[in-house]
């Protein structure tokens, strides 16, 4: 019988005994190795990560290579993009509810850092509230409709409060080649502010019947505009037509409705007398010299057996006589039948037409006007008075 008081002796272990030790060791690194397998076998297929795989890249990469025009667009781009503003305008609309706020949108250029903006009269007529997002989406609320020229679309606005603005570089629209490129940007569609778009002049001197939206009640007639294949769409109105050094050379102003690829925009001389009086404070004033002409083209040349394939010839038009009584022409001494050749030295026709060539002046400025009468050349000194409506 077993004494239940005495120890119960187990086995022991020699501590010297280094076979069993080795074996033992084997043992529980096995047990490790095995451990550590199943582990990282339920690591890999029970968690989210994968193996790091190295990003793909394309060699020499096309899109940070730009060619010497991307270039010379973005550098454009970059300078005068400061310089464009949107413009929305809210107008009274009657509709079966009675009347309504109508919003448009087109686009401006600024001229001065004091908030003098130049964009398309048909841009604003009419509208009773006019608001410019400037390309940092700074927002004036209430830009005043300062003054207008309807007979080149033309209006003027001004941002009251400011003095930083960045006025665009106006160009020479009598030098403008076709075929040469240019770059559009404009507030596309209303929505796409500062959209960019390129392409070439492709003809000058072009006559426009231009109505708003297809309202045939409200038809403009513009003459002497630049022809451009530059994608220009609603709301690019007034945004600025651009050479390759970022210098404005027309206003873009109408699109032709029946066809792809043809805009077109108002030689920025036509603009420039009206709006150095804008920008001294003056407001809209116009040069006026007081004759009605025919554009001469081979047609119009055929048709008045005229000796010349360009230039202006002095007409009448229905009822209305071809030199104005009274008027700056008038007093130079210009009749009827002449031919206006050159406007201080520039070629009618070539440098631009009679209208856009005149613009570029102010009222009491005072200009040379060459002219053909009878065959034989004459020159005519003319002090331009002021045109009221």
């Amino acid at each position: 019988m077993q004494n239940n008081d005495q120890p119960v002796t187990a086995p022991v272990v020699p501590v010297n005994n280094n076979s069993t030790k080795k074996g033992t060791v084997a043992v529980i690194v096995g047990i490790i190795l095995i451990a550590l397998s199943v582990g990282g076998y339920y690591w890999y297929t029970h968690t989210n990560l994968a193996p790091i795989t190295e990003v793909q890249t394309v060699k020499n990469d096309g899109n940070l290579t730009a060619t010497s025009t991307e270039d010379l667009i973005s550098k454009v781009v970059e300078k005068v993009a400061p310089s464009v503003v949107s413009i929305v305008t809210s107008t009274n609309a009657q509709n079966i509810f009675g009347a309504a706020d109508q919003q448009a949108a087109g686009t401006g250029i600024i001229l001065s850092k004091d908030g003098y903006i130049l964009t398309n009269n048909h841009v604003v007529d009419g509208a009773t509230k006019v608001q410019v997002v400037t390309t940092d989406g700074t927002t004036y609320e209430d830009a005043k409709v300062i003054g207008s020229d309807p007979l080149n679309d033309v209006a003027y606005l001004k941002i009251d409060g400011v003095s930083d603005l960045t006025p665009a570089e106006f160009g020479d629209s009598s030098t403008v080649r076709v075929g040469q490129q240019v770059i559009a940007i404009g507030n596309a569609l209303g929505q796409y502010q500062n959209t960019v778009s390129s392409g070439i002049i492709s003809g000058k001197g072009r006559p426009v019947s231009a109505s708003n939206q297809g309202d045939e009640n409200n038809v403009e007639s513009l003459t002497d505009l630049l022809q451009t294949d530059a994608a220009i769409n609603p709301g690019n109105s007034g945004g600025p037509l651009l050479n390759f050094s970022g210098q404005v050379i027309g206003m873009n102003t109408a699109v032709a409705s029946d066809a792809e690829g043809i805009g077109f925009a108002i030689p920025i001389n036509a603009t420039k007398g009206t709006t150095k009086s804008v920008v001294a404070g003056d407001g809209v004033k116009r040069a006026y010299l007081g004759l009605r002409y025919v554009e001469i083209t081979a047609a119009v040349a055929k048709q008045y057996d005229l000796p010349v394939k360009q230039g202006a010839y002095v007409a009448t038009s229905g009822s209305d006589v071809a030199v104005v009584a009274g008027s700056p022409a008038a007093k130079a001494g210009l009749k009827e039948k002449d031919i206006v050749t050159k406007i201080n030295r520039q070629i009618v026709g070539t440098a631009g037409g009679v209208s856009t060539l005149i613009g570029q002046y102010g009222p009491g400025d005072t200009i040379e006007i060459t002219y053909l009468r009878d065959g034989k050349e004459a020159t005519a000194k003319v002090t331009l008075g002021l045109y009221s409506s």
